[in-house]
Order: C-alpha cells, then structure tokens, then sequence
C-alpha cells in the first residue's frame, strides 16, 4: 500500500499517516547547519560536522523507533497531545506531513485545534527555524499552552553517548526570559567555560510564561518517558535550570484563541562562535556574550521572517533544478530527475555517508571515494562548491596517491582511525576533476596548488596529484598485469588480504598480510576508463607524449581485463591472495560479480559493434550483460553476486558475513546497479537499461512500500536480494552513491545529455517505453532545448539537428553563454 503521495508541483512529497513502515525523513540545510527530520518530527541537529558539533541528541536503537526530536506539545485546556503523533502517540484528526526542498510542514489536528510547523534551515544561516501555526477551527473559545522541548547534545556526539561519569556532571546553561527582539532564549553552554568557543541557543519570538531547561523535572521523574511527560500535562513550566544530568530546552507559551483565530510563532535553534578575546559579556566570565544570537532572533523576529526565509529557499531550489530537467509521458521518470534524485545528490554532496537514521554521524567522516563519486551528481548544481570540495578532498591524499579513505568534514584532515590502503581511491579522484571540467571547462583547477597530507609546504599543482593517482595504480599490479586490491576496492567486504579470525576485529582496518598478491577486476576497469580521463585530461595542457604513454599503460591492462580477467561468460571478480580466482563458475557459490561487469563494459572493454551500431550477440560485454540478466536480476534489482556465500570464507573477508542476500552477500546494492544500466546503454539496449532502471528507482516502488519499508521518495543503499528472507526490503535510504550515479545513469546516457570536454554529447538510449521527451541543459551558461523522437530500437543512435543545420556525429558544441542552442534528436 501508500502512505501517501508525490506532490510534483510543490515539489513535494505528501505523507498522510503517522503509520509508515519507518521513519520517512528529509534533510535541511544546504552549506553548513544541517538536520534530520522525520515526519514525526524526530531527529537531530548539527554544524558541519555531526561527531563533533552534534547540538541535540538522538538515540539510535531506541525504542520506540524515532522518539527525540524536536517536539512541540500541545495543552489544549486539559486536553495533552503533538501534532507530530510522536511521542505522545494520540490520536489526531488529521495528520499531514509534507517534505520538501529543505524543509518540512508537519500538520496536526484534534479536537477542533489544528497546529503547523514548518522547519527549515534558512539560507545563510546557522539555525534551524520553525514556525508554529495554531488555529482554533471551533466555533468557541480555546486556552492553549504550548511547550517547546529539545535535548541538548554535549557537542561531541560519540563522548555524548559513552563519558557518562564525566558528562553527567557538565552540563550547563543560561536562561534569558526577555531578549531585546522580544522573546525567551535558553543558551547551552556546556563546556563554554573551558576550551569551546561556541554555544546553542534555543529561542522563541514571544516571551514564554515559563521555561524549562533539565530533562528529569520536566518528564517527571527518572522513569518517565516523553509520552508520560508532566510539564505538558500539569500545563504549566517548571522554570527548571539544569546543572549537569540532561539539558534540555523548553518554552511555554499560552494563547488565547478566539473562534476561528490564528497565532503564530517562529522558534529558532542556533549555533554560535565568539572569539577567544570577546567570549564573555562579564568581567568574571560568567555570563556568555549573546551578541551573536541576538542577532540571529532579531532578524526571525517575527512569522513573516520565517515565511521570507521559505520563499528564498524554494527560489534557491527553483534555480538549481532548472539546470537539468525532462518532460515526458512519465510522470514518474519526471519526477525522480526533476525533483528528488537532484534533491538527493546535494544531500549526499553535504553527508557523504556519515549521518543518516542508519549512519549515527559518528563512526564515518567524508569519504574520499564517496565524495568523488557524490561530485558526478552535483556538480551541475553548484560547480564552486564541488571545486572546493575536490581542493579539500586531494589536500588528504598521500605523496605516493593513496589517500586516506575518509577524512573529518571540520578539520578537513585525513581520518587516522580508517586509515588507507583502500586502492581503488586513488582512480576516484580522477574522475571527480573529470567530472568537473567536463561540466565548467575551467582547466584553470589543474594549475590549483594542493598539499598532500595537508602539510605546508608540500603544495603541488592538482594535476600532479592525478598523475600520482594514475602512476599509484599503474605501478601497483599483480601476476596478472591487474591491479592490486589493497584493503579493499570499492566493495569494502572484498578483504582479500586479512585473513580474520578474531570476532569485533574489523576487516577494513585490520591487514593481517601484507606481501599478498590479491588483483581487483574492477579497478582495472575503473583505471581503463578514467585513464582514458586522465590522458584526456593531459591533453587539454598539452602533454600530449605523457597521453600517449598514460594510453599504453591503460592499454596493457585492457588486454589483461580481456585475458586473465574474463572467465569465458563474464569477467570475474578478483584473484585472491593466493592466486585464485573469485568470481568464477568453477565455484559453487560467489559465480558472479556485478560490478566489473558493468564497469568494464561502461570502459568500453569487449564492447563489439555491427555496421547497424549493434553490439554483437558473442562479443564479451553482451556475454557480460547477458549473464548478469540471467544470474543476477530480481524483480527488486540486480544481486551483487550469485550465489550468495553460506559460510565464512576467510579468504573473502567480510562479504561472507552477511547473511545471504543481505548486504554484499548477494543483496542488490543500489550503487552499482547503475553501472550496469549504463553499460547496457554503451551496449545500445535502453529497453534493458531502462527496466533495470525503474526495478531500483524509489517511485517506481511507491505501491510496494509495505515490502520496500523506507522512502518512496529516495535511493536506498540496499534492497534485499533473491535469497534474503524479507527479500525487496529497503536499508540505509538516502545517504548512498546510487544517488549521484543513477542520476548519471537516467539524465547522461538513458535520456542521453551528458557533458564531454569538447561539447554536450546527446544520444539517447531509453528504449520504446519513452517515444519522445524534452530535456532542457543548462551547460557553461547555455541553455539547450533537446528535443528527442525515439524510436526505441536497439542500436539506434540519434541523427542531431543543431538550430536547423544536421550535424555529424552525437557532439553539440557548446556555445556562448547566454545563448539558447535548439537541437532536435531523432532515432
């Protein structure tokens, strides 16, 4: 069934139950504050970076699922209930919760009295922002209190959850019953008088009756729990300060409402930096200089500030999907590229992997391939902010081009406790500079001095941290002319090298040999096709001898893809540590890899064409995809491998820990999907590419959420596989590169308008299903009207009609900024 219903003109995603099968949540803020926000109202917030700057607490593993957030109760003259049902769990009238771009109205209504609240991280701001709508729907008089209620995070989220002989004694906070714009403010201060420099402030626009800052006094005692809170139902605060246990903030304010009346009030949790020299506003240093969040409550001083703040940030989000969008037949597809994959892939650009409702923002920084990946679906929105990102991601990588596998989002720096060794890392970052040029042309990047290590210095151009990428993996090759594997490649449960026996010991920062000779298929795809980037790259400052000699090098593994890599109906995966293959039909289980097969034949590698554009049926890329159809494919997607492992394999790693079909272990993993849908496109069989498409993308699975579980609206990473017990159930939505590289996928090779280095390529492959549709490319300030007529046969490629002139070939030059190209594209 549904839990409710896209709202593609809003731009929103419309849930009409409190009921779904989990927390379907949204992400706000886009540059540096950020929150999770269920459609309960659960979750929590952060600046930058959620280890470190975590502002209020989140419970993970908690029961009930998704209780802490930020909640607002409602006293409506005795009667005690939230709009967001969560935690009070009453029943409501009516229940309405609608996600958008970096915001979301939660609409609750019981007894006559309907409350909204629309949060929403303003642009520009350190703050999240809500404004509370309340309005008497009766015919008679209501006396209604409400009560705010946050818990405070002492700052480092990992020492938050654990150091709780020290914790339990530091909380602290100030209390502000009148700020100069008008309202009440609660200051958490923990540790502020020691080394911190920043505070939060959690306020409101009017001023409260009252107010409440320790946890225990306000749920009444030590066993109480949100729903038996009784502040709420005695409906009146306690005006509780908190000193040490559990900071919390709330406010309480009581209305009175007329039939038919409306009041609004605006609430704003905001983080704040004082110089060390001006941290006091006393002599005695007791008292914290507020100057900065005095500001901040005076410009959302009033509802119609916060309705300012929306309006901007819908404008915002209008702009950016302009960029790139579809009108066809297909609502469905339209949607998904218009709205929510986009939407998406900045989410992904901000988080990397590091805090969703299954990543705790604890354990994982930003990733170095992870962000890399995340650029190809967001560079169009906003180039400067992925050029920085590429100058923050390569200032992590080693002299020698390894790199550290993550690094932290507030420092910057390399993340020790991960470390590297993960050899795939290194190719990444070519295809991130690849991926950016190809979309801005601004070489100028390649000339950007950039440390290694982060240590001064040590600055050389950008372009020579590529060549140490290429050189690393190039030089770094086993028996079979293929690249090593290192810790891992991209799939970080392929540990060829551990060898664990020690239960909690962790696969990707344990090495218990290291003279192994393990070969990874897939980084040898990956090194054919972002070698041919890095050539190509080469080229464009006229280094035109190293392009040859970096193609001779591509050249070599190539050929060892299409020898030693190839098991005679699709490459296999791997050689272990002793030599053996993986990924081969001689072995019972693990027969089949996904993902050198769709990256191989993405590179190009045994792709065999007619004189008709088809791919010929006994090349090795249609064998490839052919046997991935036939081993691989579900209903629900394509399985990682087949069969999935029933025992521990020592010399496989952690991919034989999973149960089978979870996960690695023969789950489909959402992010590789992609690379196959693309490579059948290569292969000129959209019609494959696109149902491969639609059997993972989340609106074409909006009717099967009781079994899909998470967000009809968003990617998740995993779907159960073939052999799962609960197969077709989603896990871990929202933070996963299958956002960025299915939006490569739909908008660059089955819609077919991608950007190269010397024009936007237009050539379609979605199959019969779409006849025709329009994108509009925004590229290097032009925009383009591509018009497509498609016949859907296989092999077809479209002939282009460039402003009324035939053209040869599928490559519009790009043209001045400013200008309107129209090209009409007929297969």
């Amino acid at each position: 069934m549904q839990y409710g219903h896209f709202d593609d003109e809003a731009r929103e995603y419309v849930i009409t139950t409190p009921h779904t099968p989990y927390p379907w949540i949204n992400y706000l803020g886009s540059e540096q504050f950020f929150s999770l926000i269920s459609h309960m109202a659960g979750g929590y917030s952060f600046y930058r970076d959620a280890k470190m700057r975590r502002l209020t607490r989140y419970r993970y593993n908690n029961i009930p699922t998704d209780e802490g957030g930020r909640y607002l109760f409602v006293n409506d003259g005795g009667d005690v209930w939230t709009p967001s049902w969560m935690p009070m769990k009453a029943d409501l009238d009516h229940f309405e919760t609608r996600h958008g771009m970096g915001y979301t109205t939660i609409t609750g209504e019981r007894g006559g009295l309907r409350v909204t609240q629309t949060v929403l991280v303003p642009l520009g701001e350190n703050a999240e922002v809500q404004k509370v709508t309340v309005t008497n729907t009766t015919d008679a008089p209501k006396s209604v209190t409400l009560f705010s209620y946050l818990e405070f995070a002492l700052w480092n989220a990992q020492d938050d959850q654990t150091n709780y002989q020290r914790n339990l004694s530091i909380g602290e906070v100030e209390v502000e019953v009148a700020t100069p714009s008008g309202g009440s403010a609660i200051y958490h201060r923990t540790e502020y008088r020691e080394r911190r420099d920043h505070y939060a402030v959690f306020a409101v626009n009017e001023q409260a009756a009252g107010f409440d800052t320790d946890r225990e006094t306000f749920l009444g005692g030590p066993y109480a729990s949100l729903a038996e809170a009784a502040v709420p139902r005695r409906g009146e605060a306690s005006n509780s300060l908190a000193s040490g246990w559990y900071p919390i903030g709330s406010h309480a304010n009581a209305l009175q409402l007329a039939p038919g009346e409306t009041r609004e009030l605006v609430y704003v949790l905001g983080y704040e930096e004082n110089d060390d020299d001006a941290k006091w506003a006393d002599g005695a240093h007791q008292v914290v200089n507020k100057q900065g969040a005095h500001a901040l409550l005076e410009r959302f001083a009033t509802p119609a500030a916060a309705d300012a703040a929306l309006a901007e940030l819908k404008d915002y989000w209008t702009n950016l999907l302009s960029t790139y969008s579809v009108r066809s037949t297909d609502e469905k597809l339209d949607r998904m590229v218009n709205i929510w994959n986009q939407y998406q892939c900045m989410v992904t650009f901000n988080m990397s992997r590091s805090a969703s409702y299954f990543e705790t923002g604890i354990g994982r920084g930003m990733g170095f391939r992870d962000s890399n990946q995340d650029l190809l679906g967001f560079v169009h929105l906003v180039p400067e902010r992925a050029r920085e990102r590429i100058i923050d991601i390569a200032s992590t990588q080693f002299p020698d081009g390894s790199a550290y596998h993550q690094y932290q989002p507030l420092t910057k720096r390399g993340n020790n406790d991960v470390g590297s060794g993960f050899n795939d890392d290194p190719l990444w970052l070519i295809a991130g500079v690849a991926g950016y040029i190809k979309e801005t042309g601004d070489v100028s990047i390649l000339e950007e001095m950039v440390p290694f290590d982060n240590e001064v210095g040590s600055e050389v151009p950008l372009l020579e941290h590529l060549t140490r990428s290429f050189t690393f993996t190039a030089t770094h090759r086993g028996p079979h002319g293929l690249p090593l594997i290192g810790r891992a490649d991209w799939n970080d449960c392929l540990n060829l090298n551990a060898f664990s026996t020690q239960p909690g010991e962790s696969f990707q920062t344990t090495e218990n040999r290291t003279d192994g000779q393990a070969e990874s298929t897939f980084i040898a795809a990956q090194f054919v096709l972002y070698g041919e980037s890095y050539a190509r790259l080469l080229e464009l400052v006229g280094r035109h001898d190293d392009a040859a000699s970096a193609r001779s090098e591509v050249a070599q593994v190539r050929e060892a893809l299409l020898t030693a890599g190839w098991d005679g109906q699709w490459f296999l995966r791997a050689y272990d540590y002793d030599g053996n293959p993986v990924g081969t039909d001689a072995k019972p289980e693990g027969k089949i890899w996904i993902e050198p097969q769709g990256f191989a034949v993405m590179a190009g590698v045994g792709v065999e064409r007619g004189e008709d554009g088809v791919s010929t049926p006994g090349s090795p890329a249609i064998r490839a995809l052919d046997s991935v159809g036939e081993m691989l494919g579900t209903p629900h997607g394509l399985v990682l491998q087949y069969p999935a492992y029933t025992t521990y394999q020592i010399e496989l790693g952690e991919v034989s820990t999973y149960p089978p079909g979870y996960k690695e272990n023969g789950g489909i993993f959402c992010h590789n999907n992609p690379w196959v849908i693309i490579a059948e496109t290569v292969a000129g069989r959209g019609d494959i590419a696109f149902d491969y498409y639609k059997r993972i993308t989340p609106a074409y699975r909006e009717a099967i959420s009781d079994t899909h579980r998470l967000e009809p609206y968003v990617y998740a990473q995993m779907i159960a596989g073939k052999e799962a017990v609960r197969a077709g159930e989603a896990k871990n939505s929202w933070l996963t590169g299958t956002a960025a590289w299915n939006f490569v996928a739909v908008s660059q090779y089955l819609l077919g308008v991608r950007p190269e280095f010397d024009g936007l390529v237009v050539d379609p492959q979605i199959g019969p299903d779409v006849p025709s549709y329009t994108v509009t490319r925004v590229a290097r300030g032009a925009t383009y009207e591509i018009t497509v007529t498609n016949s859907g046969r296989r092999g077809a490629r479209a002939s282009l009609v460039v402003d009324g002139v035939a053209i040869e070939g599928n490559t519009v030059p790009y043209a001045p900024a400013g200008a309107t190209v129209q090209v009409t594209a007929t297969l």
